[in-house]
Parts: structure tokens; C-alpha cells; sequence
């Protein structure tokens, strides 16, 4: 329960709130009977020790922990009944801890926005065109993935073709560190290799060993190297080609429910003005959603950009995860440090943040409504979206939070229904 609350500046208010000695009282308890039996007491058994005894002689260690479960169960309660939408607690500290326990914590609430203009902003919109061009690299993209590989041994390498080889690199005539591996995969022309090995690959035959010369980037990371001549003794074991189908009809039968290559290639432009279309549109609104931002008036705290930011890269230490990865490793590979990453995300988040805050102002101004039914189908969406039954669905995202979510949506529907959409030639839009 909130008993004092004082603005101090800006969005800051120093809040005192209380929960019950009882509930305190309830949580030592709890504590005392996990934690109890690790002390040692002389006259009890381990274990057997009062909770009031052990604190005698180790402190008030059942006292602290409870204290701090109290905590974030009072200070939910506070924030819930605050008034105003508080965006972050910190710096708490206890008054109290005779009779009814007393905290004492820093609120900072959501800033007043100010926003104009929002109906009637402008854009250019691209025209959405596709050629013939378009049409037959896209065709060339469909070649290339139904290509097969031929193993070759009637001719020496050549560029384009996939090869597997051993080699050692040596400078000044002494092996590098990094310098060596068998049965190396490469395809020539893919410049994976420095400037020059790829192409002294080229006219050599399987099981022939010869020298590469190279001469290492003057930029290339590893210092010791950069700028430096070296050898390559390599030996190729395996040449392999890459065989592509005939586009023709045959062609547009395997690859397609067409008959003929004609009508593949209608239903491609068909698809490929669908991208240009959503392309243009998406460009468009991000233009929209740039000039929105820069309508917005408000005296943002800097914890609301600090928050953003650990929170997206919470979710990008999670995609790193599902590709076998953790944050650390990422740190490690390139060079940087937590605080490094996070100045990497702040623009994001102060778009994200700014944006947020502008989408929620103008569904307050139009007073947007959600409805039962837009509930309901924001619940089915996110089900279908991440393969979760819907009563979990349910369970796990609380439904304010979701129509706060609903309402921004519509929000944007506004702004972009009310926006004059300039076309122009794809070449001239910026």
C-alpha cells in the first residue's frame, strides 16, 4: 500500500509503500524452513536450530531474503495502484522493518506525448514494376537450386567448380598458426580465400601437389601476416562441376504445376510484382512511420531507451541461442564488450520507444476501442504464429497488455489511412 509519494522531477516520483508484517513474517518462515538446515547451531541438531536462534548467531539471514521476496510483491502492488503508468521501479531501499515493513523506491512514470499532425502526412510511394529482366534472374535463381554436382576427372579445375584440397601455408618458409586443414570444400570464384589462391587453384588436376603464391591484404586481421608474401603447397582430391537444367518446358514441369515454360514464367511475374508491391508499401510506411516519429513531443526518461535495449538484446541472445550460440561467444568472436552491443541497439530502441509512445498517444486522441472480438483474434494469431496451443497462449500474455497492443495496431491504420501516398518511378524514390 502506497503511503507517501513526492515528485522529485520530471516523471520522477520517491514513493513509500508498505506490506503487512504478517506477510513478512510468512516468508521468513517459508525461508527458515528451506534454508534452516545449512546452519549449525551448538546445543541442536543441524537443522533443528529456531529460525530466531540462528539469526542470533549468523545475522539476519532468513530476514534478507524474505525481505526482498516482500519486496517485489509490495512494490507490484504499488505500481499497479500508482495512477499513473510506471515504467520503472529502482533504487529501493527499507524504511522499516517494526511492525508493517516500510520501502522506499524511485518510480518512473510514462512522460506526458504531444503529437500533431499525425492525419495527412505524405509519402512517395514506389511504382511497382517488374521486367522481363527480373523474370529470367529470378528463373536463374530457380536453375541454380535445382543444379546437381558432377564429380570430374577428365580435366583440371576451373573457376566455378567445387574442390577439395589439403594445404599449409608457410611465410618466410615457416608454417602459420591457421595455416592448414584437409579436405578443404571450396568453390573457386567464391572468394573465400585471399586474393590470388582461388585462381592459382585453376588448371591443376586431381592428386597433382603444387605451390600457390600469394601475398597477404595489407589490412588482413592477423597482424603478423598483413602485407606479407607466402607459399600454399596444396594438393586437390576431388573437382566437381555444377551441371544446370535446360529451362524449357521439361523444366517449368519439374519445378512448377506448369505445363509449359510460358505460363511459369507468367505466375513468376505474377509473384515477383507481389514482392515489389509489398516492398513499396512496407518502404512507404517505414518513410510514415520516420515522420510520425519526428511529431513526437515529449520529455522521454533515458531508462525507457535502457530498457529497450536489454530487452532486444534478450531476444537476440535467444535467436543466438537457437543457432547453438550464447551472448559470451558472440562477444568474444567480435571483439566487443556488453556496453559495446548495447551502443549498438540504442538507435533502435529510442526508434522503437518513440514510435511506441506516438502509436499510444494517437489511440488515446481517436479513442480507439478494442473489442471482445479483436481480442479473441489477437489471441489466435499469436497462437498460429508460434505453434502454442491458445489456452497457454492465454495463460502466458495477460490480456491488458495485449489490447494495449491491439490499440496500437489500429493506431497505425490511422495514420496510414489518412496519409497521401505520392507515386513515383522506382529509380527516383528515395
Amino acid at each position: 500500500m502506497i503511503t507517501n509519494k513526492t515528485k522529485t522531477d520530471n516523471n520522477t516520483y520517491e514513493v513509500e509503500f508498505t506490506a503487512s508484517a504478517d506477510l513478512l513474517k510468512a516468508e521468513k518462515k517459508r525461508v527458515y524452513l528451506k534454508e534452516g538446515r545449512k546452519y549449525n547451531v551448538p546445543g541442536f541438531r543441524k537443522g533443528k536450530a529456531p529460525m530466531n536462534t540462528i539469526e542470533k548467531m549468523y545475522g539476519p539471514v532468513f530476514t534478507q531474503d524474505a525481505v526482498e521476496t516482500v519486496y517485489q510483491k509490495a512494490v507490484d502492488e504499488a505500481v499497479a495502484e500508482f495512477g499513473e503508468e510506471v515504467v520503472d521501479a529502482n533504487s529501493a531501499e527499507v524504511v522499516s522493518l517494526e511492525g508493517d515493513v516500510v520501502f522506499k523506491a524511485k518510480f518512473i512514470v510514462k512522460p506526458e506525448v504531444r503529437i500533431e499532425g499525425y492525419k495527412g502526412l505524405s509519402v512517395e510511394k514506389a511504382e511497382a514494376v517488374v521486367t522481363d529482366e527480373d523474370v529470367e534472374h529470378e528463373l536463374g535463381h530457380i536453375q541454380q537450386r535445382n543444379s546437381r554436382s558432377i564429380n570430374v576427372d577428365d580435366r583440371a579445375a576451373q573457376m566455378g567448380d567445387s574442390v577439395v584440397f589439403d594445404y599449409e601455408g608457410f611465410c618466410d618458409g615457416v608454417p602459420f598458426e591457421g595455416g592448414k586443414a584437409e579436405k578443404y570444400a571450396l568453390k573457386l570464384g567464391s572468394n573465400q580465400f585471399i586474393p590470388g589462391f582461388e585462381e592459382g587453384m585453376v588448371g591443376h588436376e586431381i592428386g597433382e601437389e603444387f605451390d600457390v603464391n600469394v601475398t597477404f591484404p595489407e589490412e588482413y586481421h592477423a597482424e603478423e601476416l598483413a602485407g606479407k608474401p607466402a607459399v600454399f603447397k596444396v594438393k586437390i582430391h576431388e573437382i566437381k562441376m555444377t551441371e544446370l537444367p535446360e529451362i524449357n518446358d521439361d523444366f517449368a514441369k519439374d519445378v512448377s504445376e506448369f505445363d509449359t515454360l510460358d505460363e511459369y514464367k507468367e505466375d513468376l511475374r505474377k509473384e515477383l510484382l507481389k514482392k515489389a508491391e509489398d516492398k513499396a508499401k512496407d518502404d512507404a510506411d517505414n518513410k510514415l512511420i520516420d515522420q510520425l516519429i519526428d511529431l513526437v513531443e515529449a520529455d522521454i526518461p533515458e531508462v525507457m531507451y535502457d530498457n529497450k535495449v536489454t530487452e532486444n538484446i534478450n531476444d537476440f541472445s535467444y535467436n543466438l541461442q537457437m543457432q547453438g550460440m550464447n551472448i559470451e561467444t558472440y562477444l568474444n568472436y567480435t571483439g566487443m564488450d556488453m556496453e559495446a552491443l548495447r551502443g549498438q541497439f540504442r538507435d533502435k530502441a529510442i526508434h522503437q520507444v518513440k514510435l511506441r509512445l506516438a502509436l499510444e498517444k494517437i489511440a488515446e486522441l481517436e479513442n480507439i476501442q478494442v473489442s471482445d472480438e479483436d481480442v479473441d483474434k489477437a489471441y489466435d494469431d499469436l497462437a498460429k504464429n508460434y505453434g502454442v496451443e491458445l489456452d497457454r497462449v492465454r495463460e502466458i500474455v495477460p490480456v491488458a497488455g495485449l489490447k494495449k497492443d491491439v490499440a496500437v495496431e489500429k493506431a497505425v491504420d490511422v495514420v496510414r489511412d489518412n496519409a497521401t501516398y505520392v507515386p513515383v518511378k522506382a529509380d527516383d524514390a528515395e
